[in-house]
């Protein structure tokens, strides 16, 4: 597989410039997690885009002290409405499938940001409430994903990956493994 492709070129930034990101491109990352795949094609999502220094500074205490939260020019949190997956899939929309929805838009952002030139980071480590609080979100709101968008100061390094040997298992004809 070649180094180039865009899910091995994407990489976790928590070092950005002070530099801007154009409103344009910021549409662009958005437009991406719009058009990602959902059950029922319910699109239970909504997504806060979070300009203000104040309240990025506020969302570094939300997300347990990281502190590049704040230093990013722009911060989109992306939220979950349960109940929307829960009318078309009862119990199981609303405590599951949500989430499966809203991570898929979330990888669509983050892989858009990629070809953008956009550092950006997947921060999950945080305090639900207390983000919600910050941003006054409705109480159907459920924010899932804290994305920093910014300009990253230097290339991140790559990540390491567990073969695949050790994460798959094939069960047909040709090759077999054991759980």
């Amino acid at each position: 597989m070649a180094e180039t492709t865009l899910y091995r070129r994407r990489r976790s930034c928590r070092d950005f410039t002070d530099e801007p990101v154009p409103r344009e491109m910021i549409l662009e990352l958005l437009e991406a997690a719009r058009w990602s795949p959902s059950g029922g094609n319910l699109q239970p999502w909504r997504f806060v885009v979070v300009h203000d220094a104040g309240r990025r500074r506020q969302l570094v205490g939300a997300c347990l002290g990281q502190g590049f939260v704040a230093e990013a020019p722009a911060v989109i949190v992306a939220c979950a409405l349960p109940e929307v997956s829960a009318l078309h899939y009862g119990e199981r929309g609303r405590s599951l499938y949500f989430f499966y929805d809203v991570t898929a838009a979330t990888e669509n952002m983050l892989l858009r940001a990629t070809e953008l030139g956009l550092g950006v980071c997947w921060v999950g480590a945080f305090d639900e409430v207390a983000v919600a609080r910050v941003l006054g979100l409705e109480a159907s709101w459920r924010p899932l994903v804290v994305v920093p968008v910014g300009w990253a100061r230097e290339q991140p390094r790559e990540g390491s990956r567990q073969p695949l040997e050790r994460l798959v298992v094939w069960l047909d004809e040709d090759r077999t493994g054991a759980p």
